[in-house]
């Protein structure tokens, strides 16, 4: 007994140390907290008094808590009340009242770029291509794009008058009614090659999982091999949607993500809570690097629970969690308050945003700093590094002439007459343009500007520049004309060496002005790699057994090059 009353002592006394430190430690940082907000209020009055010009004090208010979010990361962000409805549609909901169509601008005037199907804009024939001139007897002549949107928008129920000009025609009065406009998540679903269900899943905003739900319903009644879930530059959303996806293809009571912060009360594990609809098919998830957030959590819970195949690109990287919080004056504030780990225990994120260059830029984590992890069967993958696919599928890049092609609006501009002139064209799957539309569109090029520099070209510029520098260009100057004079020839065949992806993109736009958004995905149906490569791993069920069990190169999954042994680059999965 007087052993332990003679220990009591001290440990009250390093409790009570402890408290003492501890409440140091808080009033120093109520301290620093209010001398920091008076010295912010105080710059603010001093300029706001002594400015030499009238200033926007909301305007410099928000300009400098941007500044201050800007140095924590992307996602945390400010929301005034004039932005609050922009961002729900961005965030949460992309449901308002309007006609169902998109616009842009172009040398003072506004077109209509894309029309969405059974919605108003649609039933009364606007068309793509259309210049809108007027809307309710406003001339939007030299108006923003925002400026004519918030036009467009209004009251479910209410009329409004669109003056429009067809290329060829006069101008004409249309009177819509204004619809509630709820773009979908799930973009596209049906069935392709090898009877598989395909969808299409855009974002991770509200009744997200339900649209997947009923997809995939739909797509059952066929009998499908498989289901491919394309997650393709879908940049995320709430985090719970995500959860109820996984949960169509996985067990119940199995943990899907967890998310951890510095306060407790935000530490959360998300685990999946009904039976699943298809617990047995085959399953690809097609990501690549626009693939973000609830994206690389559903991609990759399959992945670690050895439930799905993923093909395509090393997803984005952001393992970060934002909750909203209320502000006075009916403004918000968007915060990072969590990091996300899939089940295997990794998180994905990429950007180390605690530890940024004096410079204020953002580095990736090291690959000395990345950790191993086991999926379900033992396969190794790894954090910090996005989600890594299974089957990798080299990106393509258009060719310059393609990009400028499309940038230009040539495309958009040859696809507006190719409608005027054709009523109708047939299954968006198999239209093909024909040897001699492709030859109509490059008489259409010929008397348009469509020049563009090649690498080649900036590289020959650069070399001129630096030999002129170096008093060097005379002796080289026939030589570099020699060089010059064989770029521009090869140019001039950009059209011919470049046909076949002149012909998709080309194709995917037209198929757009009969069959909208569907008309695009089916189009593009017969040159999408990712899309093939997921329909034939399918079709090979001792393949897709074999990646699952980790056989082989399947045994490690993306990981960093720098710490790969030499028997690890021999029985590796990273083909970029």
């Amino acid at each position: 007994m007087q052993r332990i009353s003679k220990l009591k002592k001290p440990v009250l006394f390093a409790g009570a140390m402890a408290i003492a430190v501890l409440l140091w430690s808080f009033n120093d940082d109520l301290f620093q907290i209010s001398k920091n907000l008076d010295v912010f209020a105080s710059v603010y009055k001093e300029v706001n008094i002594n400015y030499v010009d009238d200033i926007n004090s909301a305007k410099l208010v928000k300009t400098g808590v941007d500044a201050m979010l800007n140095g924590l990361d992307p996602y945390t962000e400010f929301v005034p009340e004039s932005e609050i409805e922009d961002y729900k549609l961005h965030y949460v909901s992309t449901q308002y009242g309007g006609i169902g169509a998109s616009i842009f601008s172009r040398k003072g005037k506004i077109y209509i770029s894309d029309i969405f199907e059974g919605f108003p804009a649609q039933k009364a024939d606007v068309r793509q291509g259309d210049e809108l001139i007027k809307i309710n007897n406003i001339d939007l002549a030299g108006k923003t794009n925002d400026e004519v949107s918030s036009l467009l928008k209004g009251s479910k129920g209410a009329q409004i008058r669109l003056l429009l000009k067809r290329e060829g025609d006069a101008p004409v009065e249309k009177t819509l009614i204004r619809a509630e406009i709820k773009q979908p998540n799930v973009v596209y679903y049906g069935m392709v090659g090898g009877n598989m269900g395909y969808i299409k899943l855009n974002k991770f905003l509200e009744n997200s999982a339900n649209e997947v739900t009923d997809a995939l319903v739909a797509l059952k009644k066929n009998n499908p091999n498989g289901i491919i879930l394309d997650l393709r530059s879908n940049g995320g959303g709430i985090l719970q949607e995500a959860v109820k996806i996984v949960n169509l293809f996985v067990e119940k009571d199995v943990m899907v993500v967890s998310q951890k912060g510095k306060i407790k009360e935000k530490n959360f594990t998300y685990n999946t809570i009904n039976n699943p609809i298809e617990p047995n098919l085959p399953l690809v998830v097609l990501v690549n690097s626009r693939s973000a957030s609830a994206s690389e959590i559903v991609a990759g819970a399959l992945q670690d629970l050895d439930r799905a195949i993923i093909i395509g690109q090393r997803s984005y990287g952001k393992g970060l969690v934002q909750q909203t919080f209320s502000l006075p004056y009916n403004s918000l504030v968007k915060i990072t308050v969590a990091k996300y780990y899939i089940p295997s225990g990794r998180c994905v994120q990429e950007l180390d945003y605690a530890h940024r260059k004096d410079d204020g830029s953002v580095i990736k984590f090291a690959d000395s700093l990345l950790h191993e992890f086991k999926t379900k069967n033992g396969r190794s993958v790894y954090d910090g590094s996005g989600v890594y696919p299974d089957i990798f599928i080299k990106q393509e890049r258009f060719a310059n002439i393609t990009q400028t092609l499309v940038t230009k609006l040539f495309i958009f501009d040859y696809a507006t007459q190719y409608r005027i002139a054709h009523p109708r064209i047939g299954d968006p799957r198999n239209f093909t343009l024909s040897e001699t539309e492709y030859n109509d569109f490059i008489k259409y090029l010929a008397d348009k500007n469509y020049s563009y520099n090649t690498v080649s070209e900036k590289m020959l510029t650069s070399l001129k520049d630096v030999a002129t520098r170096e008093k060097q260009f005379d002796e080289i100057k026939p030589e570099y004309e020699e060089l010059k004079a064989k770029i521009l020839s090869t140019k001039k065949n950009d059209l011919q060496l470049h046909k076949q992806e002149i012909e998709q993109v080309l194709e995917n736009e037209i198929a757009s002005r009969y069959y909208y958004e569907k008309g695009r995905y089916e189009a593009n149906f017969k040159y999408d790699t990712e899309l093939d490569k997921a329909i034939k791993t399918m079709e090979a069920p001792s393949q897709l057994a074999s990646i699952l069990r980790g056989d082989g190169n399947y045994k490690i999954i993306g990981k960093p090059v720098l710490a790969m042994t030499k028997a690890d680059k021999e029985n590796v999965n990273t083909e970029e």
